[in-house]
């Protein structure tokens, strides 16, 4: 509990003593002496305004204040408009009573509130407070948003990593927990990447700095996630829009119950006026304003205790009304780490001389299949000479083709080979990824290349499947034979292959079409490794993406980001979705339904006071105890 909650319960603890004490006087000795009627309200009046000022005194004032600016209708007017009219009609213990249960309600919220707070910014913990820097020998603590890039730090056992960097000295074991959810703490060693928010747990670190700290990956994630609650899913919209208009409502139907019932009946005004103030204090939207939010807010904080940071709760809204989800195959569902498997040559035409050609022109390409030709040829001994290397050019999606001692070698898909008109020979039986090689348009061979399906991703799609997301499609530049491999291996439904990086913006555009128009329709989801893929993780309706630990692109463009590379947490997320949703939607139900149930009771004259004060604060205490479930999710 904060000094805020401790301020807020010993205000209540001392205005239910003082209210009982009041009570014992009222009905002890007020009402043992013969005062006027006059008297026994002025005295009555003053006596209990003592708790209901220390208690309501705050919500008075707000009333005041928004009221002063324009904003009349919100459950602080409804209190103190409520018990204010029960003072009038001499309603002494039930106007204290209503504000103090009301305020019991609040402390409610704020504790729960600030326990889902805390599970959404437990990461915000990982904010550095300095960093190590040294001077003159000695050690110095620096504001982390003092070091530049390029600065030496130094960390310590037990330290917070305050900004991103590479390791120059030094080895140790960092723990990564709050950004992954991971608890295995991972080695790292000279030129390792350590990245900010990790824990040191071994021994002393110096790292160069990569990033200025507003740069760095803690500073990105912290502010994603303090500017989580500005995006509001249509549930949180829908309750705005009904508080909106709601709070007028019912304080113009009480008007009506106070005033004109006992003008057509002919009745006494003070029963009627007090039966308007018994339906204004049900009619409070409280219990609905809080636990909404809050569902939300519990669902995300689930989210990022498990390494999954979540926008804002529209995404989770939308993350359980996926029904398709599209995977970019390479580092998504596969490690994206690519290995020469074959050296395939055309005649008596030398391995490692095609080998060699094909390192000489990938080795200008960052693509990781380009790398995986020129750690082959690098690992068997060899070195290339970049000097060698003239006009340079590559071929979007098909491959790259360079000037190599007066020879034009050409490395790349079957599509480069037919646009450049070589005669070659197609291989369709190998299931890896095929780079063929030809120089001066002769064909030479071909080198079969393969990425490793990750040990989770069958699993991962199965729950998928479980949880009913029954359309799980693939998208890849591989060829068929390959693509196909993957897909039935890990039982993928649908496979779009030898797709240029174009090209597979268009198939998802095609996919989210085919889902047809309007907000209500099934949303589509895409999962990519955050490198290349930031047009389509903008593109759709929820972008997530994967193994993202340290890429600004992945955080900038993603509205999920899975602080690993586990695809079995799209499931889990989903799952999340889903169960929020439901306590959202149960919340609605439940609170909507007791209140119009004891307003009708109230407008009768069957409901008292006491009851209208558990349609108001009981109702909320239930929906935010029922929305405090999300922050013990469980896979």
């Amino acid at each position: 509990m904060n000094k805020k909650q401790k301020r807020q319960l010993k205000k209540i603890i001392v205005s239910l003593v003082l209210l009982v004490v009041m009570v014992i006087i009222h009905k002890l000795v007020i009402d043992k002496l013969s005062l006027g009627n006059v008297s026994a309200r002025v005295i009555l009046t003053a006596m209990y305004l003592v708790p209901y000022l220390i208690i309501g005194g705050r919500v008075l004032a707000k009333a005041g204040r928004n009221i002063l600016n324009g904003q009349v209708f919100d459950e602080n007017f409804l209190m103190a408009l409520a018990t204010i009219g029960a003072f009038i009609l001499a309603e002494y213990t039930e106007a204290a009573a209503v504000m103090l249960f009301y305020q019991v309600g609040e402390l409610f919220e704020n504790i729960a509130v600030n326990k889902s707070r805390t599970a959404v910014t437990a990461l915000v913990g990982l904010r550095p407070d300095y960093a190590n820097v040294e001077r003159s020998g000695e050690l110095v603590k620096v504001d982390p948003s003092d070091v530049s890039v390029g600065s030496e730090i130094i960390i310590l056992p037990g330290e917070k990593v305050p900004v991103d960097g590479v390791v120059v000295s030094g080895e140790s074991f960092v723990n990564t927990a709050a950004l992954t959810g991971e608890s295995v703490p991972r080695e790292v060693k000279v030129g390792d990447t350590v990245l900010s928010g990790c824990i040191n747990e071994g021994g002393k670190l110096t790292l160069r700095t990569t990033k200025n700290f507003d740069d760095s990956t803690v500073a990105k994630i912290l502010d994603m996630v303090e500017n989580a609650s500005s995006r509001k899913s249509k549930s949180e919209s829908f309750i705005t829009r009904f508080a909106k208009y709601y709070t007028p409502l019912v304080v113009i139907a009480a008007l009506i119950v106070a005033f004109v019932p006992p003008i057509i009946l002919h009745d006494s005004f003070g029963t009627w006026i007090s039966r308007a103030l018994i339906f204004l204090v049900i009619s409070c939207p409280c219990a609905l304003v809080i636990s909404v939010p809050l569902g939300f807010f519990g669902g995300i904080g689930a989210a990022s205790k498990l390494g999954i940071l979540v926008k804002g709760s529209n995404y989770l809204e939308a993350m359980a009304e996926v029904d398709y989800i599209v995977f970019d195959k390479t580092g998504t569902l596969t490690e994206g780490v690519f290995k020469v498997n074959e050296v395939v040559c055309k005649g008596s035409f030398d391995k490692v001389e095609l080998l060699k050609l094909a390192a000489y022109a990938e080795c200008y390409s960052n693509h990781p299949i380009a790398k995986s030709i020129e750690s082959a040829y690098v690992e068997a001994g060899n070195t290339i000479d970049k000097d060698k290397i003239e006009d340079v050019k590559e071929i979007s999606g098909k491959g790259v083709s360079v000037s190599l001692d007066g020879a034009e070698i050409f490395a790349g898909n079957k599509k480069l080979m037919k646009d450049m008109g070589i005669s070659f020979e197609e291989n369709n039986e190998t299931s890896g990824t095929v780079v063929y090689v030809a120089r001066d348009k002769e064909y030479l061979g071909y080198i079969v290349i393969s990425d490793v399906i990750k040990q989770v991703a069958k699993s991962a799609i199965q729950r998928m499947h479980k949880l009913g997301i029954s359309n799980t499609v693939m998208l890849t530049g591989d060829r068929a034979k390959t693509a196909s491999y993957v897909a039935d291996e890990l039982g993928i439904r649908t496979v779009y292959s030898e797709l240029l990086p174009g090209d597979k913006m268009s198939k998802l555009e095609e996919l989210i079409a085919s889902k047809g128009e309007g907000k209500k329709r099934n949303k589509v989801a895409f999962v990519g490794d955050g490198i290349n893929d930031a047009p389509a993780l903008t593109r759709a309706d929820i972008g997530i993406a994967m193994g993202a630990l340290g890429q600004d692109a992945a955080i900038e463009a993603a509205d999920i980001v899975l602080m690993d590379d586990n695809p079995e947490k799209i499931a889990t997320i989903h799952n999340i979705g889903r169960k929020t949703l439901t306590i959202v939607r149960q919340n609605i139900v439940f609170a909507l339904g007791v209140k119009f149930l004891v307003m009708i009771l109230g407008v009768f004259g069957i409901a008292n006071m006491w009851l209208a004060v558990f349609a108001d604060v009981g109702v909320a205490v239930i929906a935010i105890l029922n929305s405090m479930r999300m922050l013990k999710f469980k896979e």
